[in-house]
């Protein structure tokens, strides 16, 4: 088996990740919710949908979705702050609830390995990640299903029905 396929074979629930307080977590704390997990940045033309994302994380939240905002630094240098003051950022100017996480690399060298995995090549949402706030959906028993790019904004009816019919099954 490539390294690729096994990392695929692998869940998203097996990577360590670090969550924005700058404790140790995983995924596995979402095990059996549908999820949206996009790369964020507090500087870019994209940013203002953090708000699109809060407010579907609130209507759907109760159905089991969440959403998941990895800050990323790979995409123009977009995303410059500390931890601390990402998540400052996110909760006074968008009122942020939803789960965030401490910066990772979703690109080529140093990729983190949730990242790997929802790019490989036998990923159903496969490639490399282009620009802040792409996004993927990831079904309830941890598999990638769809993928959208920057430019689908969180109200996008294609995203939400995605969503939606992601929460149905």
């Amino acid at each position: 088996m490539s390294t690729t396929s096994s990392l695929f074979a692998k869940s998203v629930y097996a990577h360590e990740l670090i969550d924005i307080e700058g404790r140790k977590t995983s995924l596995k704390e979402h095990k059996g919710k549908v999820m949206l997990i996009v790369n964020v940045a507090s500087r870019c033309g994209f940013t203002g949908q953090y708000a699109g994302m809060e407010k579907l994380y609130r209507e759907y939240k109760d159905e089991g979705l969440v959403v998941c905002g990895f800050p990323c630094y790979q995409f123009g240098g977009q995303e410059p702050g500390s931890e601390k003051e990402i998540k400052g950022f996110c909760s006074t100017k968008f009122n942020v609830t939803f789960p965030m996480y401490a910066k990772i690399k979703v690109k080529g060298s140093g990729i983190h390995p949730l990242y790997e995995t929802l790019t490989a090549k036998n990923s159903p949402t496969k490639g490399s990640v282009k620009w802040n706030f792409s996004k993927f959906l990831v079904a309830r028993d941890g598999k990638p299903i769809d993928r959208f790019g920057s430019l689908t904004s969180p109200s996008s009816g294609k995203l939400r029905k995605a969503i939606e019919k992601a929460l149905e099954e």
